[in-house]
């Protein structure tokens, strides 16, 4: 079986469904029916896809919400939904505003609830305050004292002999030691002063102790056939470290960390993905090639960049449609200085010139044969 035209993954598609269906004699005509379907669904040339995409998001956008709240089932973790999760997607935000991830579990933890539950344990951060009863300043000796919770250090497995090297390391030139469950913290300098023991108590609260750095929550949730555990935060590196973890499901709404972590592709799939979601919660419908053309843009120099005057639009060919976003003396001057030329191959460039763009009936030019007077005369 074999379509001439048609991309593989269709082709694959065919094959495996005529198998599951039994076609047999309607072969040729499934087909041939596959490929027109196809054929219809391209896109015709000189179609301006740019704004057809604009308008596919624009009119939608105007019936989005415009706020943030809970999002149920989710251990009442805030996740950022509608019109501003989508800006915070196409500008190309460096910080999502509620960082959360998804931990897929592999298939010997994801139905074991004793397994979940000491995989979301290793996760979720635990700090010296979560460890801790009270936190005193001990201004007569000039040191901190930290009480310890024993219950909660028991419960998290950790030791009095690795909480002092825990904080040996992340509390430069102070000194640390341990006696009667309360942690004594005293300045490695002699010239400290009142608002030096009050910032190294404050610092020391933070201490990260247990767990993976950022990620302050945890849910574990059935969710289909298996258990998903929905973290608030997002440290894809050290979550991927975790035994247990199924690295090539596990994500984050964080783009630019899927970018670092699993490539370009992976971030790319992440904006076309947030997108969808956003928009179905919604209760809208954009056609997914929009939003693949958006993605594409958006991580074609293999950089994740918004849709703004520093991002896509800086990376335009012509000067004139640089120009014509925002700050235009800046690129019209730079441009002057370097002596660039503009080849008006685009739409914006040519509408400022007062000249047919190149899109529809603009695109193909028209070629005359003249005949010479000899051959008229023949």
């Amino acid at each position: 079986m074999f379509i001439d035209d048609v991309p593989k993954h269709l082709e694959e598609e065919v094959k495996n469904l005529s198998k599951e269906f039994r076609i047999g004699d309607k072969k040729k005509e499934v087909l041939k029916r596959v490929k027109d379907e196809y054929e219809n669904a391209r896109i015709n040339p000189g179609e301006s896809i740019g704004i057809v995409t604009a308008e596919s998001f624009g009119e939608p956008g105007t019936q989005m919400i415009l706020r943030t709240f809970h999002f149920a089932g989710v251990a009442e973790a805030k996740v950022t939904l509608g019109l501003p999760r989508l800006i915070e997607i196409f500008d190309a935000r460096k910080e999502p505003s509620t960082p959360r991830t998804e931990v897929y579990l592999k298939s010997g933890f994801s139905k074991d609830k004793e397994r979940v539950k000491a995989v979301a344990a290793q996760l979720v951060e635990s700090k010296l305050q979560d460890i801790s009863t009270e936190f005193s300043l001990n201004l007569t000796l000039a040191r901190i004292e930290v009480s310890l919770d024993k219950k909660k250090m028991r419960d998290l497995k950790i030791t009095e002999a690795q909480l002092e090297k825990i904080l040996g390391e992340e509390l430069k030139k102070v000194k640390v030691s341990i006696t009667q469950d309360k942690v004594i913290l005293k300045p490695g300098k002699e010239d400290y002063n009142l608002k030096q023991l009050f910032q190294l108590k404050e610092k020391s609260k933070s201490v990260h102790i247990k767990g993976v750095k950022d990620i302050s929550q945890v849910s574990p949730l059935f969710n289909g056939n298996e258990f998903v555990i929905y973290c608030s935060g997002a440290n894809l590196k050290d979550t991927l470290k975790i035994e247990g973890v199924d690295g090539t499901r596990t994500v984050t709404n964080d783009l630019f960390m899927m970018a670092e972590v699993l490539g370009i592709e992976a971030a790319r799939q992440a904006i076309i993905n947030e997108s969808i979601s956003v928009i179905k919660q919604q209760g809208l419908d954009i056609d997914i090639r929009h939003i693949m053309l958006l993605a594409d843009a958006m991580t074609i120099g293999g950089k994740i960049k918004g849709i703004t005057r520093s991002g896509i639009t800086a990376d335009k060919e012509s000067v004139l449609a640089r120009a014509s976003f925002e700050t235009p003396i800046k690129h019209i001057v730079n441009a002057s200085l370097i002596g660039e030329e503009d080849k008006l191959n685009s739409v914006i460039e040519n509408v400022m010139v007062n000249q047919a763009v190149p899109l529809g009936t603009g695109l193909p030019d028209l070629i005359a044969k003249v005949r010479s007077k000899l051959a008229k005369g023949k």
